[in-house]
């Protein structure tokens, strides 16, 4: 079983902006040096890696860039912001069943640059599973959850100043962490209100940022930690696709509103000793701010429909029953496919964030809810 059988040693950084000079190529080998150094390990002891197709930084050119030895391992993981936790997760098995010895992942992405947008390019023609819903008009991701917030909306009474709360609460959160694109620029009621709309009902404050920058992490048997930086514990881990899923769109199962989180959800549950009233805190991906109402609700924090009072009732601030996204998560850290996600997590579980979590012994990870995804549980 993978249970404790590895840990995160290491976490990497580069420096977040709305524009870097450095190729995604530069920023990958930047992040990664940085975590192998937090983890006092060489280039050369790596030998398995982990990244999401979608990545421009093949396994050959970091390898080569960086000075690793015989890899013997190596993977990618599909579905964009879905993708991190299945990338750690899959590394921590290759090394927890002794093909490698030493794990790194990364994300490096330059959406700065317009030509790096996934979504701003328009097809001739489509002919893939989109062609069941970009004719009707979802043609951007935040369509697509546009729709599935106003019908949980209409469901659930739910208000936008009660949607606006995920916005309101990792603005504060970005504001005390000196590392986040948002971290000089507060957030009022008004301010979000008065947002431009994008999708209705989700307004400029509800998507997350366009940024640049890379990401890394650095995990080692957990009988190989004692010469590393503290040890995180990688507990649990699943991915998950829900019957009659696709990339994007879930409108073909029997409940949109049930996404492929839930499948992730009983599976990782399952596994771990560590039961969601145990949990100190979550990082929870947020592309769109209701993917947060979405996964409370589908991790077990709070019961169909309640996510909205939850948050509303200060549920998930510093000092709230679940404090989430505690380094401003996408909307106001960095957009990185969640993977600031993941080194916010081993910065609390160490005690050495920025806005710091009193008693963090425990903490869910969770990736995009509106794709096929993934999550993981971290211990101390």
């Amino acid at each position: 079983m993978l249970k404790d059988q590895t840990a995160i040693v290491g976490i990497g950084e580069t420096r977040f902006a709305k524009r870097l000079e450095d190729t995604e190529w530069a920023l990958a080998c930047q992040a990664i040096k940085a975590a192998l150094d937090d983890a006092g390990i060489d280039p050369s002891e790596v030998d398995a890696m982990g990244c999401f197709n979608q990545e421009t930084t093949p396994e050959f050119d970091i390898a080569r860039s960086l000075g690793f030895g015989d890899v013997h391992f190596f993977n990618q993981v599909a579905h964009g912001g879905g993708a991190a936790c299945g990338v750690l997760g899959q590394v921590a098995m290759a090394v927890a069943c002794g093909v490698a010895n030493v794990g790194v992942v990364w994300r490096s992405r330059k959406r700065g640059d317009p030509s790096k947008r996934q979504w701003a390019g328009v097809q001739p023609r489509i002919a893939d599973h989109w062609k069941w819903s970009r004719p009707h008009g979802l043609l951007r991701p935040v369509d697509e959850v546009a729709v599935t917030m106003r019908r949980y909306m209409h469901e659930f009474n739910v208000t936008r100043e009660q949607l606006a709360t995920v916005a309101l609460s990792q603005r504060a959160y970005a504001n005390n962490n000196p590392k986040a694109i948002m971290a000089d620029k507060t957030l009022s009621l008004d301010d979000y209100l008065s947002g431009r709309m994008i999708s209705d009902p989700l307004c400029l404050y509800d998507n997350c940022l366009e940024s640049d920058g890379a990401i890394a992490l650095v995990l080692v048997r957990s009988t190989d930690v004692d010469r590393h930086q503290q040890p995180v514990y990688l507990h649990a881990f699943s991915q998950g696709m829900s019957p009659q899923h696709q990339l994007m769109t879930d409108y073909h199962g029997h409940n949109p509103l049930q996404s492929s989180s839930w499948t992730t959800a009983a599976n990782l549950w399952r596994q771990s000793d560590i039961q969601p009233s145990d949990i100190k805190l979550a990082q929870i991906y947020d592309a769109f701010s209701p993917m947060i109402l979405y996964c409370l609700e589908a991790y077990g924090f709070c019961g169909r429909g309640e996510a909205a009072d939850f948050i509303a009732d200060g549920g998930m601030s510093q000092q709230g029953r679940l404090p989430v996204n505690t380094s401003g998560g996408s909307l106001s850290e960095v957009y990185l496919h969640g993977m600031n996600l993941l080194t916010e997590a081993v910065r609390q579980l160490r005690g050495e964030a920025a806005n710091q979590v009193a008693a963090a012994d425990s903490c869910l990870v969770a990736t995009c809810d509106s794709t096929p995804n993934g999550a993981v549980v971290l211990r101390r």
